[in-house]
């Protein structure tokens, strides 16, 4: 991101929020904070982030006002700012505010000795899966087989299965040459 287009965001995010906060009429824009904005390099669409305090009837109700009321915006704006191009802003919900505290609550009660009672079942971390080999992949290195208690390995065996199943049958491993004696 280029320092011009962070500085525009910055400036953006903070007349959006002076606009919303003074001059907007709308009792379902409730408690709303522009939390920050994001444009895009050609400043033709930006991302408003916006956290907002409430239930989620009440931040449902605040997040489609906030679109509706980005049309007011833009046209206030537009003599306010020094810019070709008021970018069309696309409302978001920020909810990383919530996430923080409600992680700080629960490892608060895991410290107090307490299971938190409202740890879902399903929000636990996702269980490993092996990946599949796909064309393209380096080659992963064969695990090493464990042998079965009281066998023993012939020496100068290779550690490779290919080479252990030669030598038992007597063959030289594939690649290798017999030693000649001179």
């Amino acid at each position: 991101m280029s320092q011009r287009t962070e500085r525009v965001d910055e400036l953006l995010r903070q007349e959006i929020g002076t606009i919303l906060g003074r001059e907007a009429k709308d009792p379902r824009i409730g408690f709303v904070t522009i939390t920050e904005v994001e444009t895009t390099p050609d400043l033709r669409h930006a991302r408003v982030w916006v956290s907002v305090i409430g239930t989620p009837a009440e931040r449902d109700a605040a997040l489609i006002a906030l679109q509706h009321a980005m049309h007011f915006v833009r046209r206030e704006l537009g003599p306010r700012l020094r810019l070709r191009r008021i970018p069309e802003f696309h409302v978001q919900l920020d909810d990383s505010i919530e996430r923080g505290s409600r992680v700080l609550r629960l490892l608060r009660e895991l410290e107090g000795g307490r299971v938190p009672d409202d740890v879902d079942a399903l929000e636990s971390l996702p269980t490993p899966v092996r990946r599949l080999h796909r064309e393209g992949d380096a080659e992963e290195p064969e695990e090493p087989r464990a042998e079965p208690p009281g066998t023993q390995r012939p020496s100068g065996a290779g550690s490779s299965p290919a080479s252990r199943s030669s030598h038992r049958a007597g063959r030289q491993p594939r690649g290798s040459r017999p030693s000649r004696g001179r």
